[in-house]
């Protein structure tokens, strides 16, 4: 078991294992002193070498290590393609901000109440031919549903 200073450390660092009471794997009942069911990516290693060495089947290993075998393939995909940092959980959703800056957003109103009817396909078209942008047409659509925001304007202190 982890001492409070490495749970906290583990917390810190996103791997600490919420449900270590899961853990069955011989290797983590047996020797405590070294395999730690706290420690996520220690469980993960664990969980994937233990069926590629022979020493368990992968059903054994969902079974001993509390994962559905598609987490399991999942957790296998990102170790095979990042190594030991593909067994530490990545943000999910969108990677980085929004192609549309504030021009385009303007352009999309603009060309939208010139034709209410034009489409969200049509929109996202009229923009990469303009700007050399690639949106999908939902988001074309989501950002004429936000909120225009005043450019150029100071808040008030």
């Amino acid at each position: 078991m982890a001492t409070p200073s490495k749970r906290q450390a583990l917390k810190r660092h996103g791997s600490l294992n919420a449900t270590p009471e899961a853990i069955r794997a011989e290797s983590f009942t047996e020797h405590p002193e070294f395999f730690d069911p706290e420690d996520k990516l220690q469980v993960r290693y664990e969980m994937l070498r233990a069926p590629s060495k022979g020493e368990m089947t992968v059903s054994q290993a969902c079974r001993d290590f509390a994962v559905s075998r598609q987490t399991f393939y999942q957790v296998k995909r990102a170790f095979e393609a990042e190594g030991v940092a593909g067994l530490a959980e990545h943000k999910r959703g969108r990677k980085g901000p929004l192609k549309a800056s504030v021009e385009v957003v303007e352009f999309l109103q603009s060309a939208k109440a010139e034709d209410p009817g034009r489409s969200g396909a049509d929109l996202a078209a009229m923009v990469a031919e303009r700007f050399g942008i690639q949106l999908h047409r939902r988001t074309a659509e989501r950002l004429l549903r936000q909120k225009k925001k005043p450019s150029g304007m100071q808040q008030a202190p």
